[in-house]
């Protein structure tokens, strides 16, 4: 398994300062600036916040812990990482203010008072925290899918054992002339194979795949 590349250099991205004290806001903007991250500000006045579509690479959000709001539309979803990474602001250390911004999916967080010599430690810190996660629910999400192709796979050749009344070899082998042939992955072709629900289909499908394979 090839070691994660951590990112070290911020420079073109945006941060987003979801923040109600003013004088942390313009702390974070000076030291975010001087390392050439874009700053846009976003007022929390109001109950609920909107904030424009975020890309996870290269968008972060500084979120104040000790204000409660929401997000229109939801910006986070239980069990899932949210779109962008998140660094908490930390004022009160109280168990349900870190809670929350564990909830919210911080990787990283910033005490009150800010100073700006400690911003890039929290940037480094949450951006390769929530890539490192990144990284990890798409290795489980296609190992997830290669599971699912496998049993794809055992249920086509079966059903091409069936229609053509050969073995599982040569069943699996008129499979991989068929999935070469239509130029799409084995698992991709049986699963949709099985989930056709026309025989005739599937019995010209693999009939002319096993006339190609004997006329060689």
């Amino acid at each position: 398994m090839n070691a994660l590349r951590l990112q070290q250099n911020f420079r073109g991205s945006r941060a987003h300062l979801v923040l109600q004290d003013a004088g942390v806001s313009d702390i974070l903007a000076i030291a975010l600036k001087r390392l050439g991250v874009e700053v846009a500000r976003t007022s929390v006045q109001t109950a609920t916040v909107s904030l424009p579509e975020l890309a996870a690479d290269r968008d972060i959000v500084f979120l104040d812990g000790d204000v409660d709001f929401s997000f229109d539309p939801p910006l986070f979803r239980a069990g899932h990482l949210p779109p962008a990474p998140i660094i908490g602001i930390v004022g009160m250390e109280a168990p349900s203010r870190l809670k929350g911004l564990i909830h919210a999916g911080a990787t990283a967080f910033l005490r009150k008072p800010v100073h700006t010599g400690s911003v890039y430690s929290a940037l480094f810190m949450g951006m390769n925290g929530y890539l490192r996660w990144h990284d990890l629910e798409s290795r489980i999400a296609a190992r997830d899918q290669r599971r699912r192709g496998r049993r794809s796979v055992v249920k086509a050749i079966l059903l091409v054992m069936d229609q053509n009344g050969v073995d599982d070899d040569e069943a699996y082998a008129i499979l991989r002339r068929a999935c070469m042939k239509a130029r799409v992955s084995l698992e991709d072709y049986c699963e949709s194979l099985v989930g056709t629900t026309q025989v005739e289909t599937i019995r010209r499908l693999t009939a002319s795949a096993a006339r190609s394979g004997r006329a060689k």
